[in-house]
């Protein structure tokens, strides 16, 4: 057994430092564990051929195919002087074109001749609108079966194709994983063993061995049950671990007083609450009167009136005794909430103290860019208790800011904080002040589940009334340049009637703008995006001159921001040129119309965010998504997909199938980020169901999972100390 590697050992030991170098820079594996748990993505039978009919969504990425040359040619070129040789596979379904050059070319033409059959590994590509492999790494497969069983065997036997990279193919990734395969062997099984046989799961020696060199179909489907329970199970004792330990904390219960600063605001309210608000608002006024902190997820469609069920939840808590901070990623929206929220209150946030007879109190704002004055005025508002609410950005985590009695922490756009910020605002009450965070992107069960486990959900999906209908179309701006001709002339026509727009562009265009990122767009077949700075330009020369156009972005001065802002709000500027940074939280009832450029560029989730700052007044809204790329393109068909439906819970469902879980979860979310490789939390709805139940038990019956050593040894594995606490939401 001297030859096993030992499972925390570095690969350079047992691979060598290049390839292990190679796994640790392009993959993110370092030991024989990682690379353990690098599962196949799929698998060649070399008795039938691979699809070549799914390159057209994998554009730009590497593959593995396993075809059959169907003819292979030399063409020259400048007279003689060049060499171009083209080979063409066929898996029976489908074509593809591989391509050689040069000195390149002779061996490829020696080893692939008609008929031959191998692996080819390679970056998919279009020339001539046809889709290629440019000099692909290969690996022939040949049957030298001495008789007719070893050759039945060698066709039905199950190639691993493995997510690999430009440096590393697949079947060089195959090799390495033989080098450890014997160290499965020493892999702690963290699943309960009455767990594990209680739903017929293979251990885990068994599900390792079986993943990666499987015999049978069957092999592969009891590797992936097994596995797929592991990361679930994994996962959800992680969070259910923090729900336990969060249920252990005290803190004040904030009950608001009959006849006071809640009820006052609710009587010179305009409207009614949708039926939504009330019932969320009950939801987290019934936490909110517990002795442990509420730990509450409000997640509501663009437009369905977040801002007002927090700010209800604030003056319940400022009614009590207590302080409320909101917590917003950028000046812009912190400025903006700021704004609505000391109009919605009118005379009521121009209280004084606490507790004061005219019921009223003070809303301060407090961020990076104010004046030294204005800053001093507020922390001392802060700590004095004079200021009841106080909405700012990362300003408020500094040590220098300090509460007279924080009951409440609103945490808006919460994917955009970590977890070290979110705690720091946190620390800041005397004992653990009840947590709200709001969202405007949809999360499907599963991910809410997965991601958020550790807490409560609330949902918001009625829109006030008064909401107009958003009509969204997708503008192919290559295909049909006079698409996009109508598209200025309509947004015209909007600022004629009295209306404003938005035009969003993904780049800034100024000098600070990536050079390198910027330089790789120019080398590639694709053009920079466009930018702010140009498109401005642009029109106020051509297609919208004579309106006020003005630009915003994230690195104006911050009073030149907000100095746009108010005046786009106040209705002077007709056309905001911006950035994302108008992507949540800005509201302007009279802005009709968004034009998105480039809109391809965009998630889905982000488009459907961006298109919420239109129609939130009585007229209907207009979103037109600018795009020049293809009509056949997967990126069209997300475009086509916004375009379909004002629905966020489908898109966002949307929006994971295509994107694959990592993209959507968040790269702050590292624990969750590193250890969903079989789980899909769309598909896989049910056993993340069924682990959380199991793993709620587990935790309850035994917290610190005492007389669970293999779980305990498992968790620390995949999720360290750090990726534990990131699981609160990075």
């Amino acid at each position: 057994m001297e030859d096993v590697p030992a499972l925390d050992e570095d690969l350079k030991k047992t691979l060598g430092p290049a390839t292990a170098k190679v796994l640790a820079e392009q993959l993110g594996l370092h030991t024989a564990l990682d690379l353990l748990h690098h599962y196949p993505r799929r698998y060649a039978e070399r008795g039938e051929l691979s699809p070549l009919t799914d390159l057209a969504d994998q554009l730009d990425e590497h593959v593995t195919v396993v075809a059959q040359v169907a003819d292979a040619r030399v063409l020259t070129f400048n007279g003689g002087r060049g060499k171009r040789l083209e080979v063409t596979i066929t898996d029976g379904s489908g074509r593809l074109q591989l391509v050689f050059f040069g000195a390149g070319v002779h061996k490829p033409h020696k080893d692939l001749l008609p008929g031959t059959r191998a692996m080819f590994a390679g970056k998919v590509g279009v020339f001539n609108r046809k889709f290629q492999l440019a000099h692909p790494a290969y690996e022939l497969l040949s049957a030298d079966a001495s008789d007719r069983d070893a050759a039945a065997a060698f066709a039905s036997q199950l190639i691993p194709i493995y997510p690999a990279c430009a440096k590393l193919e697949s079947w060089k990734i195959s090799k390495a994983v033989d080098a450890v395969l014997p160290a499965a062997a020493e892999t702690v099984d963290p699943l309960p063993a009455a767990l594990r046989e209680g739903r017929a799961l293979v251990p885990l020696t068994e599900a390792l061995l079986k993943i990666h060199r499987p015999t049978t179909k069957a092999d592969i489907e009891d590797a992936r049950q097994r596995l797929k329970w592991d990361e679930a199970f994994v996962l959800q004792v992680a969070l259910a671990r923090r729900r336990h330990a969060d249920s252990q904390l005290p803190s004040v219960p904030r009950r608001p007083t009959p006849g006071g600063l809640l009820d006052a605001f609710d009587a010179k309210l305009p409207f009614t609450l949708t039926e939504g608000q009330v019932t969320v608002s009950r939801e987290i006024f019934d936490d909110l009167a517990t002795c442990h902190p509420m730990h509450r997820l409000l997640q509501g469609e663009v437009g369905s009136g977040k801002t007002m069920v927090a700010l209800r939840a604030m003056l319940a808590v400022v009614d009590s005794g207590g302080q409320a901070a909101m917590l917003a990623p950028t000046e812009v929206l912190a400025q903006q909430h700021h704004r609505s929220i000391t109009e919605m209150m009118g005379e009521l946030a121009e209280g004084g103290m606490l507790g004061g007879s005219d019921r009223g109190t003070k809303v301060v704002l407090l961020t990076g860019s104010m004046g030294v004055p204005a800053r001093r005025k507020a922390l001392l508002d802060l700590i004095t208790g004079e200021a009841g609410i106080v909405i700012g950005t990362h300003a408020l985590i500094e040590d220098k800011v300090r509460f007279h009695d924080l009951g409440l922490v609103v945490v808006d756009e919460q994917h955009r904080f970590g977890v070290e910020q979110r705690d720091a605002l946190r620390s800041k009450g005397k004992q653990p002040p009840h947590l709200l965070v709001m969202t405007a992107t949809p999360i499907p069960r599963t991910v809410a589940m997965t991601v958020f486990g550790d807490l409560e959900t609330s949902v918001l999906d009625q829109l006030p009334a008064g909401r107009s209908p958003i009509a969204t179309h997708v503008v192919p701006a290559k295909d049909k340049p006079h698409f996009l001709t109508r598209a200025w002339e309509r947004v015209r026509e909007e600022v004629e009637n009295g209306h404003q727009a938005y035009v969003v562009c993904p780049r800034i265009g100024d000098d600070e703008d990536d050079p390198k990122k910027k330089k790789a767009e120019e080398d590639g077949d694709r053009r920079p995006p466009l930018a702010v700075l140009e498109i401005a330009e642009q029109l106020r020369r051509g297609p919208l001159a004579g309106l006020s156009v003005e630009v915003l972005h994230g690195r104006m001065d911050p009073a030149d921001k907000d100095d746009v802002m108010r005046r786009f709000t106040a209705g002077e500027v007709k056309v905001l040129v911006a950035t994302t940074v108008i992507e949540v939280g800005v509201n302007v009832p009279n802005s009709t119309v968004m034009v998105i450029m480039d809109a391809d560029r965009f998630g889905v989730s982000q488009l459907h965010q961006l298109r919420g700052r239109v129609g939130r007044g009585s007229a209907p809204g207009l979103c037109l998504l600018v795009s020049e790329m293809h009509e056949a393109a997967p990126a069209r068909a997300r475009l086509a997909a916004v375009a379909a439906t004002l629905d966020g819970f489908e898109l966002s469902r949307i929006d994971l199938e295509q994107r694959r879980e990592g993209d959507v979860l968040g790269q702050a979310q590292s624990g969750v980020r590193s250890s969903l490789r079989m789980l899909e939390v769309i598909e896989d709805e049910e056993v993340i169901a069924q682990a959380r139940e199991e793993a709620t038990r587990v935790v309850a019956e035994d917290p610190e999972l005492e007389h669970l050593p293999g779980l305990r040894t498992a968790l620390d594995a995949l999720l360290d100390t750090e990726r534990e606490q990131y699981l609160e939401k990075g």
